[in-house]
This record gives structure tokens, sequence and C-alpha cells, in this order.
């Protein structure tokens, strides 16, 4: 089964984390270690405005003066939001991560963000088709099929 964002997302459930803008960074940080995920969107008014990741934090972590304690999410997050469509096949999803060098994908449908999928998610999304494929393929070249198709053929 050839598998697009929608699927994904259903098997992995619709939930994103997120933060109000006027948050911390720390603070940010702390809902993203206790629910184990790699990003947090940002929000302003209930609006998706940005995203945080851990790529962000490495980068200013290296800045003079940083203190996640006090720097808010406002002034430090990602805010070129690239998305993809719920349709996109897993596969494409791929090339959107290698071809925009990002690790985290806010998923839209008709105009909205619905979702948020990380390189990790399509990977294994990924693998499982491909693995789908093997066995249907494994299954084609077996012994039984080619009994099968033995016996098919001297009934011609």
């Amino acid at each position: 089964m050839i598998r697009t964002a929608r699927d994904i997302l259903k098997d992995k459930g619709g939930h994103m984390v997120t933060i109000n803008s006027d948050s911390t960074i720390y603070q940010a940080l702390t809902i993203m270690t206790q629910n184990k995920v790699g990003s947090i969107v940002v929000l302003e008014e209930e609006k998706i405005i940005g995203i945080w990741t851990e790529r962000d934090l490495m980068f200013r972590a290296m800045e003079e003066g940083f203190n996640p304690k006090t720097a808010r999410l406002k002034d430090n997050m990602s805010v070129n939001i690239i998305s993809a469509n719920i349709e996109e096949q897993a596969y494409q999803l791929a090339d959107k991560f290698l071809g925009r060098r990002v690790r985290h994908l806010l998923i839209e449908e008709g105009g909205e963000y619905i979702g948020l999928l990380s390189v990790g998610d399509v990977m294994k999304a990924n693998l499982q088709q491909k693995n789908e494929e093997f066995e249907k393929l494994n299954q084609m070249v077996s012994l039984e099929y080619y009994e099968n198709w033995k016996e098919i053929q001297s009934q011609r």
C-alpha cells in the first residue's frame, strides 16, 4: 500500500505539541522532553506562527549570552514554516525532507495545519511500504507459487 501523509498521521496520531510564543525556550524544552519530541509548534492566539526544534537549540546555544530561561520563543523560533499536503506520498515527503534539509514537516489540509511529521515517521512508513512490497514479491517467486503456476499451465 502506498502511504500518504494522511496514512502516517493516522498511524501516529495527529496530536501536535504546542506552546505560546511568549514562553521561554526553557519552558519549550521542558515540554519537548516530557513529550519525547524533537520539535514544538509555536502558537500566537491559537494560530501557528513558527516551530522550535532541537536543531534551533543547537545553533542558539552557541550564541554569546544565550540563556534558555530568559530567551523567548518568538525571538528565536523558525518562522519559515515548511509544510506538505496531506495527500503527498511517503516517498515525496522523504524527498522534501532531504531537499529542504529539515527534520519536521507540518502537514496541511485545506489551508490548515493538522499535524506534524518527523523524518523518522516518514522513514518508518517508507520502510514498512518497502517491506510489504518485498513480501509480495517473495510470495510471487515462492516454490508454492511456482508449483501452482506449473499446474495451471498443464491444465491449459
